[in-house]
């Protein structure tokens, strides 16, 4: 597994000579002089590859294996955690017709006013860990989490007082009596999930940013482990009923919280990365705010599209059969898209890791390396719907106009996918590089100035009717991709590699500024310093430049 930027993954050749010198060279040194020097480039050194073809072919293959070795585990929770819903889903359509409503009722209404809203804000979090890692500021993940746990809990607040009204707000809507009142128990019961997810989400992007995946995965598959019993308990053997559904998710994910937290403890990862808690995590949330609330509003803007896709499909010819069948079809766009969004998340950690480390032309070959993975991923994608179309209705029902809505529309989603994910992998490369404005505002153009347009002209007037809903993500998705693509051929990124600098040294505030006084005291105590020059240095030439580095207690 890659855990870090080049420094682990890609720079094993950058081993250091260490000489002793006396310790009154330490005061002779320039103030100005970093205390953790950069890593030296093949130019720095002197050791310019001859084969530069085959040098840039290694660095390719090396990147794309540590894009891998992140997006891979990260695969497997996905898949762990949406075998979670289908299994919450099952239990659910026990209780019957009732119950299956209200409670689909409330998961839908808990993605739009919650669950989204915690996701993105949570993102804000992930450039300033990836590249506070690159910089080897490792007390700022710490911080930046504790700041991101703050802020969601008190987002909480706000939601939960939502929550409470919701059966106010669905009657309002036009929702039947006993539907929302069904919607309203599940959802009470789901409150303590907020406390959940807001520990989660930053767990989550905290060890991500640090390229620990593996463990995430295992800590998942014992949660799930455990989610049947804890469903068959309350539902089966307690009788709560949709209640106990409800319940059982909150302690699923608790579960996770608490494995997750387990493993930092017993692993050690906290030791170098927590700063202890203190006054610092409520100084310094300028950052954080200016990178979570695009971020959120990024991320909201696409769940909120299906949500709004599913009460249009309440106004064609067949509302019932076309409901249902794009209920189906969200299942399956959710399931495919646990892969083009485990190769953002790998890809947004190692473009943050290596601009955070000062290597932007290795950003770069990420971002790239990256792009290359998702058009394989488009072309799978397209290949699976295509080749399923006629059986995947089939799974979830028995209903002949089901079936055929759903056959007729899967090859569009695969052309979706062709875009989508391009176009999900550029907006991991906007995280790594702390532009997630930039995706806000991509997403609403192309979603809600081409797409909604789109699909209502299409559905309603041009008689497409449920294929013109589809067709409008298709022309969505299409027109992201291109915008998507031309930020990425445009981006500066000696500038980003700048902008992490910024970033990474703004945000440590007081936290750093503890740091290097510690590592001040250390150096007039011990007076131990490490002499790293170029490889003209060993040549025997006497222009050296001197690095003080603080040697290890």
């Amino acid at each position: 597994m890659c855990h870090s930027s080049s420094s682990s993954c890609l720079c094993e050749h950058n081993k250091q000579h260490q000489i002793n010198i006396p310790t009154s060279k330490v005061h002779d040194l320039d103030k100005s002089t970093p205390l953790i020097p950069k890593s030296p480039t093949f130019e720095e050194k002197g050791q310019i590859p001859h084969d530069t073809n085959n040098t840039l072919l290694s660095l390719i293959f090396m990147e794309a294996k540590c894009i891998a070795n992140i997006a891979f585990p990260m695969v497997l929770t996905g898949l762990l955690l949406y075998s979670r819903s289908m299994i919450s889903m099952l239990f659910l359509g026990r209780l019957g017709e009732l119950a299956l409503a209200g409670g689909s009722l409330a998961i839908g209404f808990a993605n739009i006013t919650g669950y989204s809203v915690l996701s993105g804000l949570a993102m804000g979090m992930e450039p300033i860990c990836g590249q506070a890692f690159g910089a080897k500021r490792f007390k700022l993940l710490g911080l930046a989490m504790q700041r991101t746990v703050i802020l969601l809990l008190f987002t909480s607040i706000f939601i939960a007082f939502l929550w409470f009204n919701m059966n106010k707000v669905l009657i309002l809507c036009g929702q039947e009596q006993d539907i929302a009142h069904e919607a309203q128990s599940y959802i009470l019961y789901s409150l303590p999930d907020l406390v959940a997810q807001s520990l989660l989400h930053p767990l989550r992007i905290y060890l991500r940013t640090q390229s620990v995946t593996l463990p995430l995965t295992f800590c998942a598959a014992l949660s799930i482990l455990l989610h049947i019993p804890i469903n068959y308990l309350l539902v089966s053997v307690l009788q709560m009923g949709i209640k106990g559904i409800a319940l059982g998710s909150v302690l699923t994910n608790f579960n996770l919280v608490g494995s997750l937290i387990v493993y930092i403890m017993v692993s050690g990862i906290y030791k170098k990365t927590w700063p202890g808690l203190s006054s610092s995590c409520f100084k310094g949330w300028k950052s954080l705010l200016n990178l979570a609330i695009p971020s959120c509003v990024s991320v909201c803007l696409e769940w909120w599209w299906y949500e709004i896709m599913i009460l249009l499909c309440g106004l064609l010819i067949n509302p019932q059969a076309t409901v249902a069948s794009m209920g189906v079809l969200i299942q399956t766009t959710a399931l495919i898209y646990i892969f083009p969004s485990s190769l953002s998340f790998g890809v947004s950690t190692r473009v943050g890791n290596e601009l955070g480390a000062n290597n932007p032309q290795r950003a770069k070959i990420a971002a790239t390396v990256g792009l290359c993975w998702s058009f394989v991923l488009g072309f799978s994608a397209l290949l699976f719907a295509i080749s399923v179309r006629k059986v995947w209705a089939t799974m979830f029902t028995e209903d002949g106009e089901i079936i055929k809505l759903t056959a007729m529309v899967l090859p569009i989603i695969g052309l979706c996918e062709l875009g989508n994910c391009p176009q999900t992998t550029v907006c991991g490369v906007l995280r790594g590089t702390a532009r997630p404005k930039l995706g806000a505002n991509i997403n609403l153009g192309c979603f809600y100035l081409v797409g909604m347009p789109v699909a209502v002209w299409l559905g309603f007037f041009a008689g497409f009717d449920f294929k013109g809903l589809w067709i409008g993500l298709m022309a969505a998705q299409a027109s992201c991709m291109v915008c998507m693509l031309f930020v990425l051929a445009r981006t500066n990124w000696e500038g980003q590699a700048q902008r992490a600098k910024e970033l990474t040294s703004s945000d440590s505030s007081d936290d750093d500024d503890g740091e290097e006084e510690e590592l001040k005291d250390e150096t007039e105590r011990k007076g131990i310093c490490r002499l790293v020059g170029d490889e003209n240095r060993r040549m025997g030439d006497e222009n050296v430049e001197w690095w003080l580095l603080i040697s290890l207690r």
